[in-house]
């Protein structure tokens, strides 16, 4: 979705992405570096200094919690995204819920453990439900809903003894359990001045009606209905949240340049902060940036420079909305390599460019001009209304042209905004 929307600068005349998929392989002014990985820090260093674009946009939560963009400004090459000591704010939990206590900042109690069995004495301590989370980088899916005593005890053993997610689990955060609609505000920030985007709402779990396993996202739309996201809960977030954690992160040294997502939980006892990422979040990032009229590289280029507050950020009327078509067994183990049919005829269910079938793990074979799967979330269907039920028709009835081997996908997402509507 980034490459896409870059894509469309007139000044832009080619995109290179480490390492890509089958879907930016195939676009126009974009090549794909796929034997060169995201984590791979050294080796893009390397590739960006032999290459010498004029920007390097650092898009994903691991290279910039490995501190890609530092290295990347150190030989001089010019690079979009939070530097290490500011992307800290997603890659350590414990230093995001210390950074909101510390700031007063509202988010839900919770203690930090480095001992399993003091981690489950705390739960016998407090009860359930309660929510565990890796320290970590977990690819969105180290946060853990716990409504029983067993399954408290067994994500700690995941996290802490089998190490499921590698040293992000070493350190756990147990929280506790908070109610109300969940609903993300990506925004941009360039260090002094943030900017909201438009409000959305992200579906985590596999399955409808939220059943099943937490995913990185099966689906979303934008923006969240005004019933339930307020202009006076949005000031509220504002003051209390949104600008608060730019200007301290500026004053403790660490100054926020890019994008950060504030994923919300807007409980009776008003709106906390659920986590942090120092990045764009997918799925919300196809239905916003189908929805930013403003070109994504200028919005860029003013956070650079520091002077995002001189711009003035447009978002087309409507709504849109991502429907995320996922390999069966996703977020566990699944089976890749399916053909995929029906791509340009979903996208040609409608004549007008509302409807773009987004790729994430797909593979291009050249050989038979074939699209095949290649990760857990394969494509996300994203269009766009003129109001959020006509997004989600248009996306569904896209998705309907779209088949693979295994193919998963929720039939509910938005379903509480069309209720609302």
């Amino acid at each position: 979705a980034i490459a896409w929307k870059l894509s469309q600068n007139e000044r832009v005349n080619k995109i290179t992405c480490i390492p890509g998929n089958g879907g930016i392989s195939q676009m126009s002014k974009v090549e794909c570096v796929p034997e060169i990985k995201a984590t791979q820090i050294d080796k893009i260093v390397e590739y960006a200094f032999k290459e010498q674009p004029d920007l390097v946009f650092v898009a994903p939560d691991d290279p910039l919690a490995l501190g890609l963009v530092d290295k990347l400004e150190a030989a001089g090459i010019k690079a979009f995204g939070p530097r290490q000591n500011a992307a800290i704010i997603e890659s350590s939990k414990a230093f995001s819920k210390g950074f909101m206590k510390a700031n007063n900042i509202p988010t839900a109690e919770y203690e930090i453990f480095t001992d399993s069995d003091k981690a489950k004495a705390y739960i016998d301590e407090i009860g359930v439900p309660v929510f565990i989370k890796a320290d970590g980088v977990a690819l969105g899916k180290g946060a853990i809903e716990c409504s029983t005593v067993e399954i408290a005890y067994q994500a700690v053993e995941d996290m802490m003894i089998k190490k499921v997610f590698g040293a992000s689990g070493e350190t756990i955060v147990i929280e506790e359990f908070m109610t109300g609609p969940e609903i993300t505000v990506l925004a941009f920030a360039d260090g002094k001045t943030v900017v909201p985007m438009l409000s959305s709402q992200d579906h985590k779990r596999a399955y409808d009606n939220d059943k099943g396993l937490n995913t990185g996202g099966m689906g979303a739309y934008t923006p969240v209905p005004t019933e339930v996201y307020s202009d006076e809960i949005a000031q509220t977030c504002m003051e209390k949240i949104f600008e608060p954690t730019i200007r301290i992160m500026a004053e403790m040294g660490r100054p926020l340049k890019g994008i950060i997502y504030y994923g919300l939980m807007l409980t009776p006892n008003g709106p906390k902060v659920i986590e942090y990422n120092a990045r764009f979040g997918d799925p919300e990032t196809q239905p916003m940036l189908m929805m930013l009229e403003t070109d994504l590289l200028d919005v860029v280029e003013a956070i650079m420079d520091e002077r995002l507050a001189e711009i003035d950020i447009k978002w087309k009327s409507g709504a849109a909305a991502c429907v995320v078509a996922a390999s069966g067994g996703y977020p566990q183990e699944y089976d890749k390599g399916f053909p995929i049919k029906g791509i340009a005829e979903a996208e040609d269910t409608v004549s007008d460019g509302s409807v773009v079938v987004f790729h994430a793990g797909t593979a291009y074979d050249s050989n038979s001009g074939e699209y095949l799967t290649a990760g857990g979330r394969v494509l996300g269907i994203t269009a766009t209304g003129k109001d959020v039920d006509e997004a989600l028709d248009k996306a569904y009835a896209a998705l309907k042209e779209i088949s693979f081997e295994k193919m998963e996908f929720r039939t509910d997402i938005g379903a509480r905004a069309r209720k609302i509507g």
